[in-house]
C-alpha cells in the first residue's frame, strides 16, 4: 500500500506549552492506522492540524503525493479528509439527510432538492449496511450507534479518502462495535484510509493495521504492527511505565460483613428499562453493574438519584426513604452522581475548576444570600490537593483539563459535604490508561473512607477489577449477583450475551 498521508516534523506551540514537538505520522491508503497516547499527549492537536482547525508552526504535510497547507477545515474537507469527533458534530433538529449533506447541500435556484438528498442519503446508508435508517428521521431522536452511522455517511458524501475517527466506540454496545468494525473494513477495502483513536487497547489489536504512539507531544513510536506488538510494549511507550488494568487491593473476604447498609433498593421498576430490581450497598463497598448498553444500567442509577421517577419500588439511603423523582432530596440525604457524559451532564465547561467543585455546596459558604468567596476558594484548594487535580489551580478553566482530571473535578464536587453514596456512571470513559489507574485508586480510597459506591462500566474487566460485588443485568433484569472474585470476563459476557445466569 502506498503512503496516502505523510506528516513530518509537526510542531505546534500554544502560550506556555509545546503541544507537538516534531511529530511524524505516515498513513497508507486502505489501512487502519491507530493513534494512541495519554490525555495531553498531543493526539487532539495533531488531528486538529490535519483537519485544518489549527495551523502547524513547523513541519510538512503531504497528501496523495502533493504538499498541502490547509487554511481551514473547509480546505481539508475538499482535499478528502473527514473527521468524526468523539462528541459528534451533528445538528439534532435536522434530518439524517440534512446532516449528511450539511455544508454541501443539493440546491437549485436557492431551494433544497430534498428528494435528491434523501435518495442519495439512502444510497450512502445502504452502502454502510443500514438501509433501515430513514433519511427523513430527525437525528436528535436517534440512538448513539445510528448517529455514528450518520457521521460516517457524511464523511462518504464528501468523497473522503482519509477518515479520522476519535473514540468512535465510546458510546456503543458490544454488537454495535462489531458493526462499526465491519463498516471500517468495508471502507478500507475500497482504499479509504482510517486514523483510529481509542483508549481500548483490545480494539486496537482487532481493527488496527499499524500503530503510532504519542507521548508528551512527541512520537514515541511510528508505524508499529498492531497485531504483533505486545500490549505491555504499547502501554510502556504511552506511559513510560508498565500499566494495564492496575486495580488497588480489595478488602479481604468477609471484611465488609456487618457494615451498615448505605443504600437499599427494593423492587424498583421503570417500564421499558428495568423491572423488579432489588439490591443493597454497604458502607465502604463498591458494587458494580455489568450489562450491555440498553440493559437498564444507567437508568437504574438515574432512578436512584431521582432523575427518573419509578413506577414501583422504593430507594432508602441510610434507612431514610428517598423521595421519588427528586434529585434535590437525594443530594440532601447524601447522594452524589458522576454521570455518563461529564461534559454535557456534569461540568460547567466555561467555569473554573474551583466553581465546578463547589457548585453543589454553595449553601455552606453563603449567609444572608452572600457567598463567602474566601471560604469557597479554601475548600476548592483543599479538594484540588486531596484529589491531586493537575494542574493544581482552582482558577483554571475546567475545559482545559484532561479527561482524567475533569473526572476528578466531578468527584471532588461531592466530597466536601458528608456524602454517603457515590453513583458512578462510566467513570473512566475517554480517560487514558495512566489516568485510569489514578481514578481506580481514588475510588477505592473513597470506599475505604466509608462511602458506598455504585459503579456502571461498559468494560467488564473494570467492573470485575474494581467492584467487591457485581450485579449482572440483561434486558432490565438482574440475572446474577455475587462476589466479583468468583467471576471472570468470559463468564460475565456469556451471561449478558446469552442470558444464562450462573
Amino acid at each position: 500500500m502506498s503512503e496516502l498521508l505523510v506528516m513530518r516534523g509537526i510542531v505546534k506551540e500554544f502560550p506556555g506549552v509545546r503541544a507537538l514537538d516534531g511529530v511524524d505520522l505516515e498513513v497508507r491508503a486502505g489501512e487502519v492506522h491507530c493513534l494512541l497516547g495519554q490525555n495531553g499527549a498531543g493526539k487532539s492537536t495533531l488531528i486538529k492540524i490535519l483537519s485544518g482547525a489549527h495551523r502547524p508552526d513547523a513541519g510538512t504535510i503531504v497528501l496523495g503525493g502533493e504538499p498541502v497547507r490547509f487554511t481551514g477545515p473547509t480546505a481539508a474537507i475538499k482535499a478528502g479528509i473527514s473527521t468524526i469527533y468523539q462528541e459528534l458534530d451533528l445538528v439534532d433538529g435536522l434530518t439524517v439527510a440534512e446532516n449528511i449533506f450539511l455544508g454541501h447541500e443539493s440546491a437549485r435556484l436557492g431551494f433544497l432538492r430534498r428528494r435528491r438528498m434523501n435518495r442519495a442519503a439512502g444510497e450512502l446508508l445502504e452502502r454502510l449496511g443500514h438501509p433501515e435508517l430513514p433519511p427523513t428521521a430527525e437525528v436528535g431522536r436517534l440512538p448513539a450507534a445510528a448517529k455514528q452511522v450518520v457521521s460516517m455517511a457524511r464523511a462518504l458524501s464528501r468523497r473522503a479518502r482519509l477518515i479520522v475517527m476519535d473514540e468512535p466506540s465510546a458510546a456503543l454496545a458490544h454488537d454495535e462495535v462489531a458493526n462499526l468494525f465491519r463498516i471500517i473494513r468495508e471502507l478500507t477495502a475500497q482504499g479509504v484510509a482510517v486514523i483510529y483513536i481509542s483508549h481500548r487497547l483490545a480494539e486496537i489489536r482487532e481493527i488496527g493495521d499499524r500503530v503510532t504512539v504519542l507521548k508528551d507531544g512527541k512520537a514515541a513510536a511510528v508505524g508499529l504492527p498492531a497485531a504483533t506488538t505486545p500490549t505491555a510494549t504499547i502501554v510502556s511507550l504511552m506511559t513510560g511505565r508498565n500499566v494495564e488494568y492496575v486495580f488497588p487491593p480489595r478488602p479481604e473476604p468477609g471484611a465488609l460483613d456487618g457494615r451498615p447498609e448505605v443504600l437499599r433498593v427494593e423492587h424498583l421498576t421503570l417500564p421499558g428499562h428495568f423491572t423488579d430490581v432489588s439490591f443493597t450497598v454497604r458502607a465502604g463497598e463498591i458494587v458494580g453493574l455489568a450489562g450491555l448498553v440498553g440493559s437498564g444500567r444507567s437508568e437504574i442509577i438515574e432512578t436512584i438519584y431521582g432523575a427518573r421517577r419509578p413506577a414501583a419500588g422504593r430507594v432508602l439511603l441510610d434507612g431514610a426513604p428517598v423521595r421519588p423523582g427528586s434529585t434535590v432530596h437525594a443530594v440532601r440525604l447524601g447522594m452524589g452522581l458522576a454521570p455518563e457524559e461529564r461534559k454535557a451532564q456534569a461540568l460547567l465547561m466555561h467555569e473554573t475548576v474551583g466553581r465546578n467543585i463547589t457548585i453543589a455546596g454553595l449553601h455552606r459558604f453563603s449567609r444572608l444570600g452572600w457567598i463567602d468567596r474566601g471560604r469557597e476558594r479554601a475548600e476548592a484548594e483543599r479538594l484540588v490537593r486531596a484529589l491531586d487535580i493537575r494542574p493544581p489551580d482552582p482558577d483554571r478553566p475546567v475545559r482545559t483539563l484532561s479527561g482524567g482530571n475533569q473526572q476528578k473535578a466531578v468527584l471532588a464536587r461531592w466530597l466536601g459535604d458528608g456524602r454517603r453514596l457515590l453513583l458512578l456512571d462510566e467513570p473512566t470513559r475517554g480517560v487514558d490508561i495512566g489516568a485510569r489507574a489514578e481514578l481506580y485508586r481514588l475510588i477505592r480510597r473513597l470506599a475505604d473512607d466509608g462511602i458506598g459506591v455504585l459503579l456502571v462500566s461498559s468494560e467488564v474487566p473494570e467492573v470485575l477489577g474494581l467492584a467487591d460485588r457485581v450485579l449482572v443485568l440483561r434486558e432490565g433484569a438482574v440475572i446474577h449477583e455475587g462476589d466479583a472474585r468468583d467471576l471472570d470476563e468470559r463468564t460475565v459476557l456469556d451471561m449478558i450475551m446469552e442470558g444464562s445466569a450462573r
